[in-house]
């Protein structure tokens, strides 16, 4: 096999493949296609096309050859009546589609060579699609491996979600401080997705429940919504590997039933006519509204329960057409639930089958609990979502009512088995009492599952003596580990065309189907000529983000300096604060010696702080002015550079991340669930510096020990310094820098216009340090300075990143997925070769 690639594409930060080169006849047949498509479908004449209109004929002329396909693939799922995944997700952070979907049909250079010939430029129109703005952070962005992964296995797969108008937020930084704004990503259409206008659901709110006796010892109940709204479907086709199979991601879109009270509008008040719509349509207008006030709760729940109510009514309506008997469900259904959000399916197919299809209650609880299951992703208590009863009476009145017998019966089943343990039955009860009676759906989604499990081995094991301790001593067989993956074709073969080209040289062409050849590397770890292959693209990747971060943010930084990145949502227990005030600790140690032989650095933030919180969104501003003071003093020059990236998303990290050189993964250990971050940058050769949290132990246990920086206290030290009382003054009076770094950050030296504007967080360090922050402050500088030892000497440094990128063949999402066909879907899986 011969494989090209063009410098000029690589220069430019383009993909190139690794594929044999294209056959004349194929570039001449797409190039037709995108002709046709460019004056058929967006009605331009090629010389007056823009660049938009250019990515919209292609996005087209791609789109119909997944559309093949994907008629294919579901005909065959019809024709051998196979068993369907249901995958329900509020998040699916697809990231932009063009190249994906090129890279996956093995099209890339038959597109670039056709492109090329009517003088349009492919790497251009990649930067002129848009984000899809469908997710936050790492469980939409699980979510959109896993779709890849079941096309690329040909399991037979929906995902389930929203279709947000505009998503999250887009994050604009001003002053230092982080704003948001509507994320505008679908303002000229979505050239991806089919819109089903005929495919609709009504999901109800509200009103009452009826009981209309059966016979004398049965009732049935009716429920009257008091309020209706439409969910619309739209379809995009998600295509696996090598274009084998195709699956469909479906969104739902809100729609009022009645968009116009016209009588209100003849009556001129033509905004109260319209406010029914308004309310309709807020549902699928952004994600994770803020749920500071009542009306942001209610909308929460009405978003869960919107996309989860359509959801169910889809399949169910699927699943009779093929199969006739909803008896058959969990034979040929199953329904994953991706955290919290959507587990009032729980209560939804039970009154589906109860309400609906005049099951018996013990029969639809059998059959709802084998289709069902439930991935965990927090052991914050905090994030497991409980809803105010008074909230869930009112909005959703029967499902309180199944909600309310199927705690009656568990409850009952328990106190038989332990009769005299209060404690027990209170913490298993899927109504907390304490404080305000709400409605615990963290427990919900474990009672209605089969399969509980967890997204890293401490994870998974953590669950049992946390957040879910006492269901599992109630139901042990449940519970188990699915470590999550990330999908290689996204973050390797597209993210990383120079590396790419290099592992398929090396090891061979296999990889790219079988990453377990990856391991092929390890032999050839201290080969000193590989060295300076692997340095050369890493250098081209950096020099290309260096562009990226001088053209946004006006900062120069040198390529040639330690890329040390850390990019993920903000958050206290992720410990950007931790990674900064080291950041100030060095800067103050350079100030004072400039001559050492310091190693320079780059320090790369980014992530988004969620809108209502504070101290997330302090952190952010104590960034961006610890990088004014640093980038602007000429005593470090070119020794560290700090850079707060605004706006994270998709194609933002396939940007840094071939341009890391070390993974900052420094969660305070037990409460990061698991982390895909962490592997996207192994993969892609970065040095992990981390705390054993999350999936940073199976990582450690891969590349081993002396290839990544474990530092600070484990899961189990956390809990006892949280039991016995954390000593802040202690560990800050022992430490050599960290009491200097709080003065200078309490004194203003990074806030000479509001002294005391980061107060709160250095009180919270100094009396209330739950992440513990000073307890591993000294750990984390002393690994950093092994860090840099590391990096100055090359070839060390170089044999571990290589050893990184051998050993993360197990990390592939592809692997998590078989084991969810067999451990919990019963599902067969197609390998990949």
């Amino acid at each position: 096999m011969t494989m090209e690639v063009d410098a000029n594409t690589l220069e430019k930060g383009g993909a190139a493949s690794v594929m044999p080169s294209p056959a004349s006849d194929d570039v001449a047949r797409f190039r037709a296609a995108v002709i046709a498509k460019l004056t058929y479908a967006v009605g331009k004449n090629p010389a007056a096309a823009s660049d938009r209109d250019w990515f919209l004929a292609t996005a087209f002329a791609t789109r119909d050859r997944i559309v093949d396909r994907w008629i294919t693939s579901t005909r065959q799922t019809y024709s051998e009546g196979r068993k369907r995944v249901y995958y329900l997700s509020l998040e699916f952070l697809i990231g932009r589609l063009l190249f994906d979907a090129l890279t996956n049909l093995e099209l890339l250079d038959t597109v670039r060579h056709a492109l090329g010939d009517l003088g349009v430029d492919l790497d251009r129109l990649r930067q002129v699609e848009p984000d899809a703005a469908l997710g936050n952070g790492g469980l939409g962005r699980l979510a959109a491996c896993f779709m890849d992964s079941m096309a690329t296995l040909s399991i037979a797969a929906y995902g389930y979600g929203i279709r947000y108008d505009h998503g999250l937020f887009r994050q604009v930084i001003k002053n230092g401080w982080q704003q948001e704004y509507p994320e505008e990503w679908l303002s000229f259409g979505n050239p991806w997705e089919f819109e089903r206008p005929e495919v609709f659901y009504d999901v109800g709110f509200g009103g009452s429940v009826e009981a209309v006796p059966l016979s004398n010892d049965r009732k049935k109940h009716v429920w009257h919504p008091g309020e209706r709204v439409e969910a619309v479907a739209y379809d995009t086709p998600i295509c696996g590997w090598r274009g084998r199979h195709v699956n469909t991601l479906r969104l739902w879109s809100a729609r009022a039933a009645d968009p116009l009270r016209l009588d209100a509008f003849n009556q001129g008040d033509h905004v109260g006519a319209l406010a029914d719509q308004v309310r309709a349509e807020a549902i699928s207008k952004v994600l994770y509204p803020s749920d500071a006030t009542p009306a942001g709760q209610e909308l929460r729940l009405r978003q869960e329960y919107f996309f989860t109510c359509a959801s169910l009514h889809d399949l169910m309506r699927r699943h009779i057409d093929s199969f006739g008997d909803v008896r058959s469900l969990p034979d040929k259904v199953a329904i994953q639930l991706n955290d919290t959000h959507p587990a009032i399916a729980v209560a939804e197919l039970m009154r589906v089958l109860v309400d609906e299809h005049d099951l018996e209650w013990d029969e639809a609880w059998d059959i709802t609990r084998r289709t069902i299951s439930y991935t965990n992703h927090t052991l914050l208590p905090e994030a497991l979502e409980t809803w105010p009863v008074p909230l869930m009476e009112r909005l959703l009145p029967r499902h309180m009512q199944i909600i309310y017998l199927l705690n009656a019966v568990h409850l009952g089943e328990v106190r038989a088995k332990f009769p005299d343990d209060d404690a027990l039955l209170s913490s298993v009860s899927l109504i907390e009492e304490g404080g305000g009676r709400r409605v615990r759906m963290g427990n919900l989604a474990f009672l209605g599952s089969h399969s509980i499990n967890g997204v890293a081995a401490l994870h998974s094991e953590l669950m049992k003596t946390t957040v879910f301790k006492d269901f599992y001593r109630l139901y042990p067989e449940r519970m188990n580990n699915k470590t999550n993956g990330i999908t290689f074709r996204r973050w390797l073969i597209e993210a990383n065309p120079g590396l790419t080209r290099l592992l398929a040289e090396t090891c061979g062409p296999g990889v790219l189907d079988d990453p377990t050849l990856l391991e092929k590397l390890v032999p050839m770890a201290e080969d000193r000529s590989l060295h300076e292959r692997l340095a050369a693209v890493r250098r081209q990747n950096k020099v290309a983000l260096a562009r990226l971060i001088r053209d946004r943010m006006e900062i120069k930084v040198n390529p040639g300096a330690l890329f040390d990145v850390q990019i993920k949502r903000i958050h206290e227990y992720k410990r950007q604060l931790l990674n900064i005030l080291e950041t100030i600790a060095l800067y103050e140690a350079m100030r004072a010696n400039p001559a050492k032989n310091w190693a320079p650095r780059v320090k790369i933030f980014s992530g988004k702080a969620a809108a209502s919180y504070h101290q997330a969104k302090l952190i952010i501003k104590l960034a961006n002015d610890v990088a004014r003071v640093v980038n602007d003093d000429p005593t470090v020059k070119d020794l560290l550079k700090v850079v707060f990236l605004p706006n994270y998303n998709v194609s933002l990290a396939e940007a840094i991340i071939p341009a890391a050189d070390l993974s900052e993964q420094i969660s305070t250990a037990g409460m990061e669930a698991s982390g895909t971050g962490n592997m996207k940058m192994a993969l892609n050769g970065a040095l992990t510096i981390g705390t054993l949290d999350g999936a940073n132990v199976e990582i450690k246990e891969h590349v081993g020990d002396a290839n990544i920086f474990i530092f600070g206290l484990t899961a189990d030290e956390v809990e006892e310094r949280r039991r016995t009382g954390i000593d802040e003054a202690g560990s800050i009076a022992r430490s050599p820098h960290l009491g200097e770094v709080l003065d200078a950050v309490e004194s203003g030296v990074f806030s000479p216009d509001e002294r005391d504007r980061f107060r709160p967080l250095t009180d919270a360090l100094r009396y209330h340090d739950y992440f513990l922050v000073t307890s591993d402050f000294d750990a984390y500088w002393d690994a950093q300075r092994a860090v840099d030892a590391r990096w100055n000497k090359k070839d060390a440094w170089w044999t571990s990143s290589i050893i990184n990128t051998a050993n993360m063949a197990w990390f592939s999402s592809d692997r998590t997925i078989s084991e969810y066909a067999k451990d919990i879907w019963d599902v067969p899986v197609k390998p990949v070769r």
